[in-house]
């Protein structure tokens, strides 16, 4: 596969941080003793991969702007570009030395998605797609997979924990959807979730809450590998809601159907 100039930009900014994540990942269990450490940690891992991100793709195409997890949005002069990053989702599992994470890229033209990256450094798995042409692993092209019963398919979600989420809603959904499937996951990564979707490993996936640099890349991931993404309400602007459902098309049509009905019963 030939990659563009854009895709080989982003993967080598991803190489290049993942190389410390990596590095930072194996010093975790050593800090396991202390309850601040590791948290102080991860927080500094999760900078020194953002510095990174943003250092090579600022010389890469200079201008463009950023929304990035740490420092919020950073403007620059080229108004209708904006990378949009996450340098570690899935913190919790980096803390607990548990090897699902993964860095987020995905670059914006005049608020159109165009370019996505979601790289699992531990497993060196590289997800990609652009605007147009197809989602691949490793240079490998990948569909969403073409299940069509629910009975049949594994899906993945976030679920609400201490501090945070809607617990009512969070175990109604699940209650909704466990019963009609073949198995749930929680892989506490919202972007490998929808990458994985992308690459037909699971089936769909579904959360509530979620920050843009969560779910771009992983968003045109999914529609490119001809998924649909949309939020619980069936609309398309994922990334202003915070709310996500992916599937195939048949799939995605009747985890919406069991979303919302769960989501009526619990209000």
């Amino acid at each position: 596969m030939a990659r563009s100039a854009l895709i080989n930009v982003m993967i080598t900014a991803a190489r290049k941080a993942g190389r410390v994540l990596v590095r930072d990942f194996g010093e975790v269990e050593n800090l396991q003793v202390s309850l601040k450490g590791p948290n102080d940690f991860v927080s500094a891992a999760d900078r020194r991969a953002e510095k990174i991100l943003v250092g090579e793709l600022s010389r890469a195409r200079p201008g463009y702007s950023f929304l990035v997890e740490e420092q919020g949005e950073i403007a620059g002069p080229d108004q209708t570009h904006r990378w949009i990053i996450d340098p570690l989702d899935g913190t919790t599992n980096f803390l607990h030395g548990f090897p699902l994470f993964a860095i987020s890229i995905a670059l914006e033209r005049e608020g159109q998605l165009v370019a996505a990256l979601v790289y699992n450094p531990v497993s060196d798995e590289l997800f990609t797609a652009e605007r147009g042409s197809g989602a691949f692993v490793n240079d490998r092209r990948v569909r969403v997979a073409a299940r069509s019963r629910l009975a049949d398919c594994v899906i993945t979600c976030g679920i609400p924990h201490s501090g945070r989420g809607d617990h009512d809603l969070g175990l109604a959904e699940l209650h909704a959807v466990m019963g009609q499937v073949a198995g749930i996951r929680r892989t506490g990564s919202a972007a490998l979730d929808l990458a994985f979707v992308a690459a037909g490993r699971c089936d769909g996936f579904f959360e509530h809450g979620l920050a843009p640099w969560d779910l771009a890349a992983g968003t045109l991931l999914v529609r490119e590998a001809g998924g649909y993404v949309t939020d619980i309400a069936g609309k398309s602007e994922v990334l202003a809601s915070g709310d996500v459902v992916a599937g195939n098309e048949a799939i995605h049509n009747d985890l919406l159907k069991l979303l919302k009905k769960a989501g009526a019963g619990a209000r």
